[in-house]
């Protein structure tokens, strides 16, 4: 079997509602998704959900190759791109490409993948997660009622801002999974996108802290500052989340040497191969593993196989335009099925008939870090989810 070419498609996510954290919303809930579909000689074809950014130039490390050798064709990208760099949407490439080959890999085997990777149970612990910033209090119980009726018992609400307004929406949401448990006591969890400093962060944790007890405070400050996180880990009760947009295990090595993370997480987007190699880095430090991101389906399928995951991000309960998925979400858990490979298949006339609400890209939105970001002195005023720049700045 050999690789002998690749498509890339790009479809949408229509949350119909606000999404968005403290860097920004998609007003208008249409978010765009990348697709990479790697054919081979013998009619199988992998899907990988991911961007294909420079793919012409990362796609010549797999030309010709047999896809069933993945993990070394994972390394031979690496190596493709080294000069340049794999950071950002070329990691994302990487992760695309990688995880289309282990959907290939998976169905010439006869199996679905978490059977092959060695997973035992198909079913894998979830919490909610809305990206809810930009939701009024009525939306953002409605939002967490339809997760509660799925079972789910945990759930991350998007903050950072203003702690008064975040401790009342977690109340909010506390109290909708408590009644959907019938007093059990719920999992809540904070993410602030990367939005504070170190003493912000401490300061607002903490603040929550006297009413609420939280589960972990997700990404407190910039992704590489080890000694922030250690910092914020030290300074509050609940335990630090973080490692979703970090690309190569190099760039988790000084946050595990210092202890500055509780709950080690790996994007989505970035494959398969990367999540297993640091769910193994982070079992080396008795550290839970949790896979972060909308459509996770590669990692959930790898989460089967390691011994230290924790739980997976479950965001919008659809699939995006012209994908279909053998997956159900059942009592708090994303329940895998049978189908060959990752059981993705993707609708590409579906998807050409989604193209024309493809929005043009934005300056502004989740994706895009605010320039005020992690220098308010202030928390904003009640009502305003997402403050414009000009607001609380530095005194000059």
């Amino acid at each position: 079997m050999r690789i002998t070419g690749y498509r890339t498609l790009t479809t949408v996510q229509d949350w119909g509602r606000p999404v968005g954290d403290a860097n920004g919303v998609f007003a208008d809930g249409v978010v765009r998704v990348p697709i990479v579909v790697v054919e081979t000689d013998v009619g199988l074809t992998g899907v990988g959900l991911g961007p294909h950014v420079e793919i012409e130039s990362v796609f010549a490390a797999l030309d010709g190759e047999d896809p069933r050798g993945v993990t070394a064709l994972y390394d031979r990208m690496l190596r493709q791109v080294f000069k340049a760099g794999h950071a950002g949407a070329v990691f994302g490439t990487i992760g695309a490409l990688d995880t289309a080959l282990w959907d290939i890999k998976a169905q010439a085997a006869g199996e679905p993948l978490w059977r092959l990777l060695g997973g035992r149970d198909r079913r894998v612990p979830a919490y909610a997660s809305g990206l809810d910033i930009g939701l009024g209090d009525d939306e953002l119980v409605a939002a967490y009622e339809t997760y509660a009726a799925r079972g789910l018992r945990a759930a991350k609400i998007k903050g950072g801002l203003d702690v008064e307004r975040d401790r009342d929406r977690l109340i909010l949401v506390r109290d909708v999974l408590t009644a959907a448990g019938r007093g059990a006591r719920p999992g809540l969890m904070l993410d602030v996108n990367e939005a504070l400093t170190r003493k912000q962060a401490v300061r607002h944790v903490g603040e929550l802290e006297r009413t609420l007890d939280l589960i972990w405070v997700e990404e407190p400050v910039r992704r590489w500052d080890a000694e922030g996180h250690a910092a914020v880990s030290r300074g509050v009760r609940a335990s630090v989340a973080s490692g979703e947009n970090l690309t190569g295990l190099e760039q988790y090595r000084p946050l595990l040497a210092a202890g500055a993370v509780d709950v080690v997480q790996a994007g989505a987007g970035w494959g398969v191969t990367h999540f297993l190699r640091v769910a193994a880095l982070a079992h080396a430090h008795d550290l839970p593993v949790s896979p972060i991101g909308n459509t996770p389906i590669g990692l959930l399928h790898a989460a089967t196989s390691v011994p230290n995951h924790l739980v997976s991000e479950l965001q919008e309960l659809r699939p995006p335009s012209g994908v279909a998925i053998d997956l159900r979400i059942e009592d708090g858990a994303f329940v895998l099925g049978d189908t060959p490979g990752l059981g993705l298949r993707v609708d590409e006339e579906a998807i050409t008939a989604s193209r024309s609400r493809l929005a043009a890209p934005t300056a502004d939105g989740p994706h895009i870090r605010p320039e005020r970001a992690g220098q308010r002195l202030l928390a904003v005023g009640p009502g305003a989810a997402v403050p414009p720049d000009h607001l609380n700045p530095l005194p000059s």
